[in-house]
This record gives structure tokens, sequence and C-alpha cells, in this order.
């Protein structure tokens, strides 16, 4: 009987560690996927940098009150369920799990949390909205490049209409 505590308190340690060392987890009910559209979807989220994993209720129940996530209690977490935690990019498990579902909609987003607050379904749908960092910054380099780049054709036109005054 003590090995079997000892394994659960090892999962739960393991749960706490990810969920501290997370920026976002996000929570699904995967019901009625098969075992190719979990393979898929676990390749997908490889790819993102995310880490997928499926945890009894219980021990994730624990694991997060052990780390002061009180909102993942008895009546959040019901049902089969499996966590996503992204590690780099706070919104690439939301993003990932949004666009998995528009072609399997048996996937089902529950609820996360992005930066140690708590979100329900709704709010995480509209982080996976969000553009990944890289299309942000190059964003923000496209609209710092932009001023600069029409000043130098600028500069550029007025010197030729110059050049062919003087001729």
């Amino acid at each position: 009987m003590s090995k079997i505590v000892e394994l659960k308190g090892q999962v739960i340690s393991e749960i706490a560690e990810k969920l501290e060392k997370s920026s976002s987890t996000v929570i699904v009910d995967y019901r009625g996927l098969t075992v190719e559209e979990v393979t898929e979807l676990r390749k997908q989220f490889r790819e993102a940098g995310v880490e997928y994993k499926v945890y009894k209720n219980t021990l994730v129940r624990r694991a997060a009150k052990q780390v002061g996530i009180n909102d993942l209690n008895d009546e959040t977490l019901v049902g089969p369920n499996a966590i996503a935690f992204g590690y780099e990019d706070p919104v690439a498990p939301a993003r990932v799990i949004s666009d998995f579902m528009k072609d399997h909609p048996k996937l089902e987003l529950k609820m996360g949390i992005v930066e140690g607050e708590f979100y329900g379904k709704e709010q995480i749908e509209e982080f996976s909205k969000i553009p990944s960092r890289e299309v942000l910054i190059a964003k923000l380099l496209g609209s710092l490049k932009a001023p600069v780049s029409n000043f130098a054709y600028l500069i550029d036109a007025l010197i030729k209409k110059q050049e062919g005054q003087e001729a």
C-alpha cells in the first residue's frame, strides 16, 4: 500500500512542478477521439513545444492545491481530461487545440491557466487567436521599418527629381 501512496506522491509532485514551470496550461476533454487522432494531436503539440499528458483528476486537484491553484477543484475537473503544458509560448497550447478542434469537433476545450490566472473556455478560445511570438515580433519590426523605408524612398525620389531638373 505504501508503494502506491509513494508513486502517487511522485506523480503529484511531477504535476505540481509542471504547473509551476508552465506559462500556460490548457485542459481538454478528449472523449471520442480515435488513437490516430490523439497521435496526430500529440505530434502537433510536440512541434509547438507543448507537453500533453493525461492524469487522474484527483492527482491534478492535489497538485493544483499544492501550488496554490484553487480553481482546479471538484466542480471544474470532472470527466476524462488531458492537460497541455506550454512552457515557452503561452498561447501555443490554446492555438494548437483550437486548430485541431476545427477538424475534430469531438475534442472539447474546458479551461486553462495562463501566467497563473484561471480562465474559462471562452477566454482560452480568445487566447488562441493571438498570433505567435515570432509573428508579433515580425509585425513589430515591419512597423518600425516602414517609416525609415518610406523616408529613404522619398529622399531617393527627391534626388532623382533634382538630377532630372539639372540635366
